[in-house]
């Protein structure tokens, strides 16, 4: 398949953990990330689309009301880097917020990041447009705004078209452009100080330490408004960790590019914003940057005032104008970035359509992701300049809500995800649970101020709509809370299929596991916390024959519906087959052929070169014998088993036969033998709970410590095995089983071998009623007898002449099994009335609650089970 221009698309991400989705690893280093979260932010044009509103608002403290806005800020960077050090994926608030709160609040945090990266697309393209045209002095067609918006779709393209060729070539030109715009600032900041105290204009006023009291701010309303649009101004920053999978040591460098970031803009901010109202005052007429005319931008009239008429202050106030457009393409660039990266993880997780999960198999690039969002923001700004300019400023401000969202829900998300960990150091404390929740508090606390006080007023802004049961509302409350509440309307119909596979691998997976005479256990299932993690982990624990138990786990590759039935399908044939008492080894060619058939019948839909829904299976079965104390085991694929010897505490991992995955062939599965004291822990899990280690080998290491420490019972123990090996991030399923092994006590059995002789029988039959009756069982004495002389009598008939046993199991109910060396299982069958034969079985089977065969190395033994009354139990 090829798409775009003849570029062959690689299919979806192979992963959905950092290094794993194809994107270009190890494309950038520290101080392109750095570049990225700088550019990202446009600080030259951040500020002259910004100060203007601010100084309006709050009068001389704009300074410091801009600085202030850092501190939200630094504290949501703190958030961001712990949850990138522990899981740095490129869905960043998508995929963080879906890892602490679900799939529903996930899908939230993403849809608030694309509004917001959409809406602020189309308003640096049209500042990108304006800008073109002044730049070579056409400014009447920079007022025009069909033309305007002609060449914000022109830019639009050029900069998707940059981002779709790869992230080296992005990185390049946002360092070329990020060091133009910061210098021409710096020069624009000197000067204008100069001219201050050397030859100042008559609007020059000397800086004054009351710049920097935020008390002087004349109300909260005023200084939350400025501290809002500050918040703007410093958004952008985030944009490092959304190329956190192509940045070279992805869990460390995003996370102090991103705290760098945010101290340089702090640092450049505060610089230029004094300076500039050092020189142009905050007067509402002129050059004073309190007036309205030049709110949307206050550096178009002062670069020819700071920079003279003379030769050279033209070519600085071109410079400057081109500084303005630079730092809007560079802002409009790596907004691209994080969009598509967001969408495209959001792809991979399943929480939208699967296409925008493609890459681009030259590139390295998002495909589908790139060139869908720079559509849709050519889209939306023909859509919204067609409609009214009002309604284009309006979103401009809206774009501060859904920023505020965004933010707060990062820092509520890394507080609850590290929740467990925040006691174990004083670091962990500040870093991953005050910083931020102070910094989601802020943003949530500044969301709802001016969500619901400063925007919702129809006064505020360009436009207002009357709304049915509230009234004249404020345009930017309607455009910003009607912005999210679509992505609230989709979010159940993007949700639902990870949902309805959750509560299916629920439904299919063990509601309880059976209390049983052979092992205590216990069990953990952890459904990996993306949109497609839901995927085919089980475990059970299966009563057998004889009171042994199998125990077994699986792991059906793939996530998502599929998965989760082709689980389902597995588990009820391993328990069919299971109560057939097959050895584990036949047990999984069985299983085997199972896959192998179900994967052919349910694979037309698979592609060329795609392997079939269900192959691949991973299946570890024991079955532990309580009475011998032996277990018996087979693995397919690579599951893994560990014993923790009693009393001493020394783990082990048994060397297990090697075996193939399900459906896949290859050499024919080998059971193998463990003696196992009475007390002895055995874990049996999937390859998901080491997930989070940084090796296999490391992983069992880390198990194994807690593990060989267990005092404590077998829910702690899960309980304390989840918190060590898997403290946050579940990238794909994880489950564990552990038992603990007991014996049978010598007075709850007793065995006989009978010698093949038709008078043995008489023999047997009263040694079983002398057992019955030092058990208290004497009400059974009658029915057992006649099933011991029933099916010893056909031992000795049919079996050939070879020893038999006899053997009774007092447990939940009376067991009775009678061993031989024949290999022919009995048939019931209705006797016909003048058939000699064939009735003795069907009384058995009339007189107990089960029966069975099950085969023995040294031939096969015939079980039955009946139950006791209440209180006649071990």
């Amino acid at each position: 398949m090829r798409h775009f221009g003849g570029a062959e698309s690689a299919g979806p991400a192979p992963g959905t953990g950092v290094g794993r989705k194809g994107l270009k690893k190890n494309a950038l280093g520290l101080f392109s990330s750095v570049a990225m979260g700088l550019a990202s932010t446009g600080p030259a044009y951040s500020l002259a689309a910004t100060l203007g509103i601010i100084v309006a608002g709050i009068g001389l403290q704009a300074p410091i009301v801009t600085m202030l806005a850092f501190i939200p800020m630094l504290l949501v960077a703190y958030a961001f880097r712990e949850l990138n050090a522990s899981n740095a994926d490129c869905g960043t608030t998508f995929t963080w917020a879906t890892r602490a709160f679900g799939p529903r609040t996930g899908w939230m945090g993403g849809w608030g990041l694309i509004v917001a990266n959409i809406v602020a697309m189309v308003n640096l393209a049209e500042i990108a447009g304006v800008y073109s045209f002044r730049l070579v002095g056409l400014d009447e067609l920079g007022e025009n705004r069909l033309w305007t918006t002609v060449a914000g779709i022109v830019w639009l393209a050029v900069l998707t078209t940059v981002c779709y060729v790869g992230i080296e070539v992005s990185a390049a030109v946002q360092r070329w452009l990020l060091c133009l715009e910061v210098l021409m600032l710096i020069v624009f900041a000197v000067a204008a100080l100069v001219r201050v105290y050397t030859s100042p204009p008559a609007t020059a006023i000397h800086v004054s330490a009351s710049w920097f009291n935020p008390f002087e701010v004349s109300s909260a309303k005023a200084l939350t408004s400025g501290v809002l649009a500050g918040v703007f101004i410093y958004w952008g920053w985030d944009t490092a960790f959304s190329v956190n999978e192509e940045t070279v040591d992805s869990t460390r460098i995003p996370g102090r590019a991103a705290v760098m970031s945010v101290v340089l803009l702090l640092i450049t901010y505060g610089l230029v914003s004094t300076s500039a109202q050092a020189f142009a005052g905050v007067g509402t007429s002129g050059i004073g940057l309190g007036n309205p005319g030049n709110s949307d931008d206050v550096f178009s009239g002062l670069g020819d005032a700071v920079f003279g008429s003379n030769d050279m202050g033209l070519a600085l106030s071109r410079l400057l104008i081109l500084m303005v457009l630079t730092s809007a393409l560079a802002s409009a660039q790596t907004t691209i970035l994080p969009l598509a990266r967001t969408v495209f993880s959001m792809a991979v997780h399943k929480a939208v359509p699967a296409r925008f999960a493609r890459i681009h198999r030259r590139f390295l690039t998002p495909t589908w992701g790139t060139i869908g969002m720079g559509a849709a923001s050519i889209a939306l700004l023909v859509l919204l300049t067609s409609f009214s300019q009002n309604i284009v400023a309006d979103s401009i401000d809206s774009v501060g809500l859904a920023i505020a969202f965004q933010y707060g829900l990062t820092g509520f998300a890394c507080l609850w995800y590290h929740r467990k960990n925040l006691t174990r150091s004083a670091r962990d404390l500040v870093f991953k649970g005050v910083f931020p929740g102070l910094g989601g508090l802020i943003m949530l606390l500044l969301f709802v101020y001016a969500t619901f006080v400063v925007y919702a007023n129809p006064e505020y802004g360009t436009t207002s709509v009357d709304l049915p049961l509230i009234g004249p509302t404020g345009g930017v409350t309607v455009l910003g809370l009607g912005a999210l509440l679509i992505g609230l309307l989709l979010m159940p119909v993007v949700t639902r299929g990870h949902a309805v596979a959750l509560r299916l691998q629920r439904n299919l997976l063990p509601r309880r596991l059976p209390s049983h005479a052979a092992v205590d256990s216990a069990s953990r299932y952890l459904p990996a916390d993306n949109g497609s993690g839901v995927g085919g982990d089980w475990y059970d624990v299966i009563p057998l024959s004889g009171t042994r138990v199998g125990l077994v786990v699986g792991d059906v590759r793939g996530h998502g519906l599929r998965a989760a039935a082709t689980m389902g399908q597995l588990r009820t044939g391993v328990r069919v087959l299971a109560r057939l008492d097959l050895a584990p080894d036949e047990l999984l060619s069985r299983l085997d052929d199972l896959v192998e058939q179900s994967a052919h019948e349910g694979g037309t839909g698979a592609g060329p070169g795609q392997p079939r829904p269900g192959l691949g299976v991973s299946c570890l079965y024991a079955v532990y014998d309580p009475v011998s104390g032996k277990c018996r085991l087979a693995r397919a694929g690579d599951s893994v088993l560990t014993v923790v010897v009693p009393h001493r505490g020394v783990v082990d991992c048994p060397e297990l036969p090697p075996g193939p995955p399900l459906g896949i062939g290859g050499p024919p599965y080998q059971s193998t033998d463990l003696e196992l004291p009475p007390g002895s822990l055995i874990a049996l899990f999937t390859g998901g709970l080491l997930q989070t280690a940084d090796s296999g080998e490391a992983g069992l290491a880390q198990l194994s410590q807690v593990l060989a420490g267990d005092r404590t019972s077998l829910e702690e123990l899960c309980d304390s095995v989840v918190a060590t090996l898997l403290p946050g991030a579940v990238d794909v399923d994880a489950t564990l089983l552990v038992a603990r092994t007991r014996l049978l006590d010598r007075n709850q059995f007793a065995q006989w071998a009978l010698a093949p002789d038709p008078a043995a029988v008489a023999t047997i039959r009263s040694a079983v009623g002398k057992q019955l009756g030092d058990w208290g069982l004497d009400d059974l004495a009658f029915t057992t007898e006649l099933i011991v002389s029933e099916l010893a009598t056909n031992a000795i008939r049919y079996a050939g002449g070879g020893p038999i046993q006899v053997r009774l199991i007092r447990d939940r109910t009376l067991i009775c099994e009678v061993s031989d060396t024949g290999h022919t299982t009995p048939n019931l069958r209705h006797a016909a009335s003048d058939d000699e034969g064939g009735r003795g079985l069907f009384i058995i089977a009339q007189m107990t609650h089960h029966w069975g065969t099950r085969y023995t190395p040294t031939g096969k033994t015939i079980w039955t089970e009946q139950d006791l009354q209440p209180g006649e139990g071990p």
